[in-house]
């Protein structure tokens, strides 16, 4: 196979990849997506927020078992006035100097729905969760301080102003593929951790896992240059 050729077909196959977990995401469904190697070097697990279940939450914890966040857009972030939380902590620990992948945290509040009772249990996270993806359709017109109580127990990310073209993390990258499959710009991510090691589970044992349980795995190079080729 030529140069040309080789690298045609890669493209190829990365945009089948790509359209594949934005098919799954559409639907509802999980997708696997890994940044980059020289960033955090992690997979995470990855659901529309407005489809999240208390099976889902289950899942989240025990199979992922990382944090679970929900990344929204700077659009929906900004309806809502959700700040950075660096941006409103004065302790001298804020300091993100030393954080070795990137600039700045995409950490904002932490929540709970105000229908929850902890809000920690597989049922109140998820109805925080879905309760949140579902008012991302309509931010404008949802009360964000009446439906939602600070602090919580869901982590909120805040996506950049610009998405991909200001930083490509996961809070960004799912956004990426949320807009990209029309759903409301909110989704939950998860790191997946090695039992064995407690490090960050590997891309190798990631794609098994995605495998075995039906879940798309996708690069986070791949979703930026498919979405980068379709806006030109």
């Amino acid at each position: 196979m030529s140069r040309s050729n080789s690298t045609h077909h890669t493209w190829e196959t990365s945009n089948v990849t790509v359209d594949r977990a934005i098919s799954a995401f559409r639907a509802g469904n999980p997708i696997l997506i890994h940044d980059h190697g020289d960033r955090e070097g992690e997979t995470d697990l990855v659901y529309p927020a407005g489809d999240v279940t208390p099976e889902s939450v289950a899942r989240l914890r025990n199979d992922a078992g990382g944090l679970i966040c929900v990344a929204l857009s700077d659009r929906i972030a900004d309806a809502w006035e959700l700040p950075f939380l660096a941006d409103e902590l004065t302790h001298s620990a804020t300091d993100c100097d030393h954080r070795g992948y990137d600039e700045r945290s995409s950490f904002s509040l932490t929540v709970n729905h105000r229908d929850t009772y902890t809000g920690i249990t597989d049922e109140d996270r998820a109805l925080t969760i879905s309760e949140l993806g579902a008012a991302a359709l309509k931010p404008v017109q949802v009360s964000f301080e009446t439906t939602f109580q600070v602090p919580g127990h869901v982590h909120l990310l805040r996506g950049a102003p610009d998405n991909l073209d200001d930083r490509q993390g996961h809070t960004e990258l799912a956004i990426a593929v949320a807009t990209a499959a029309n759903r409301a710009p909110a989704a939950v991510v998860c790191e997946m951790l090695d039992d064995e090691t407690g490090d960050a589970l590997s891309p190798e044992d990631a794609k098994v896992y995605g495998k075995k349980n039906g879940i798309p795995y996708v690069e986070g190079a791949d979703i930026i240059r498919t979405v980068t080729q379709s806006s030109q």
